[in-house]
């Protein structure tokens, strides 16, 4: 009998090889293919029986901080393939829930109502679920960068000696002291922002370490999606890596309360909120497009620019945090899994719903104004919580408050990213 890692593994690989060429790394005149990281989300039944992949994605860019401002929305700030997967995943799941929402006749094996019971419990207004007897699985074909991946990026330096702590230095745009991506070895179990070249401008995007260790306390949903679906079910339970980019330590320490979450050891706030680590464990299994891997080719692999998303509903292919073939200030190029896009299907379940106690989050007109909802106070003192207990040095990304109501084009200058 195959292992529960190794299947889920193959599953969400076989999907991606699935996708359309022009979804994936290029080979270049020399015959050289770009690398890139792929993640997917699986669903299990308990018992390991029924896998089924329901959202995948590669990436591995995002916008620096002084172009958030100019996204409106609809540019994605963040596209490495972990935290795509999982704002591919909140899609669907909304998109579940709307369909559940026009009509009492659906049926979703991923969503269910909540009863009356569960919804008068500890001021729990989200009137769906996740089905109990689901399991979420996560695959990543490279470690998370930031803290899970120190010691492997350290081992592949030239020279692998810590930086002294005095090198330690603060960028003059930053307002506090916050390590930028790979550098600064000797600094462990820290909150890091995403990997970029020196020349680029900074980005205050938190590693994917950070954000997959944020999301064992508020769930994988994101904040509009949390309006919808209670979190007591939405909880990654094993994220599983290649045997090669696995180090104990380095995922006790990010992950673990042994680690830097021990703060929130066995914390339990309300409303089905509570830190809940996820396994790791580990497959032999490969993807093709890993830069170990390609590694073996007679020049090193490049770095792709693609970006990929795919949900059991639908498949994108994304340059530039905008969907390929579009310009970032072309209001139509923005993604399924932009903010904007995903607060629209938010509100307009909400208004199939026409709950009473949900119905202020319609009056919403900009984005601060939903994510400011009284319903997801407590998601807000849980994130408050772990970022001041476990997490110090998590510093909130300039804000991007945009219109949700806007149809036109957004006239802004073109905005540059960084690479990794």
């Amino acid at each position: 009998m195959e292992r529960i890692e190794d299947v889920v593994a193959d599953i969400v690989v076989a999907k991606f090889d699935a996708l359309p060429r022009n979804s994936k790394p290029v080979v270049d005149i020399h015959g050289i293919s770009g690398w890139v990281p792929l993640s997917g989300i699986v669903f299990t039944n308990g018992d390991g029986s029924n896998v089924t992949c329901v959202a995948l994605a590669t990436g591995m860019k995002c916008l620096p901080s002084n172009k958030i401002p100019q996204a409106h929305g609809f540019v994605l700030h963040d596209w490495h393939a972990e935290v795509l997967a999982i704002r591919g995943l909140n899609h669907f799941l909304i998109q579940e829930c709307h369909d559940l929402a026009q009509s009492r006749e659906s049926h979703s094996p991923y969503v269910r109502w909540r009863d009356t019971s569960e919804l008068s419990s500890h001021r729990r207004l989200q009137p769906f679920t996740i089905r109990e007897n689901l399991k979420i699985y996560m695959f990543c074909s490279e470690a998370p960068c930031g803290d899970a991946s120190m010691e492997l990026t350290m081992s592949a330096q030239s020279d692998a000696t810590p930086w002294q702590h005095e090198a330690l230095l603060q960028d003059k745009e930053m307002p506090v002291p916050a390590l930028r991506g790979r550098g600064f070895f000797s600094e462990l179990g820290t909150v890091r922002r995403k990997p970029s070249r020196p020349d680029s401008q900074p980005t205050l995007s938190k590693s994917c370490s950070d954000k997959l260790a944020l999301k064992q306390c508020t769930s994988l949903l994101c904040s509009s999606a949390s309006l919808l679906i209670s979190p007591e079910n939405a909880y990654l339970d094993t994220l599983i890596l290649p045997d090669s980019e696995f180090v104990s330590s380095a995922c006790d320490r990010s992950f673990g309360p042994a680690g830097r979450m021990g703060p929130v050891t066995n914390k339990v706030w309300s409303e089905g909120y509570s830190y809940r680590p996820f396994k790791i464990s580990t497959t032999k299994r490969k993807f093709g497009y890993s830069r170990r891997r390609l590694g073996f080719q007679p020049a090193h692999p490049k770095p792709s620019n693609i970006a990929a998303l795919w949900t059991v509903r639908q498949q994108e292919t994304l340059i530039n945090g905008v969907l390929q073939g579009r310009k970032q200030t072309d209001l139509k190029g923005g993604s399924a899994a932009c903010r904007l896009r995903i607060c629209r299907l938010v509100m307009d379940t909400l208004a199939l719903l026409a709950i009473p106690m949900l119905v202020d989050s319609l009056r919403s007109s900009t984005y601060a104004d939903l994510k400011g909802a009284n319903i997801l106070e407590e998601r807000r003192k849980v994130k408050r919580h772990v970022t001041e207990a476990a997490l110090a040095g998590w510093i909130p990304n300039l804000e991007d408050n945009f219109n949700l109501h806007v149809e036109k084009c957004v006239e802004t200058s073109r905005i540059e990213i960084f690479s990794i």
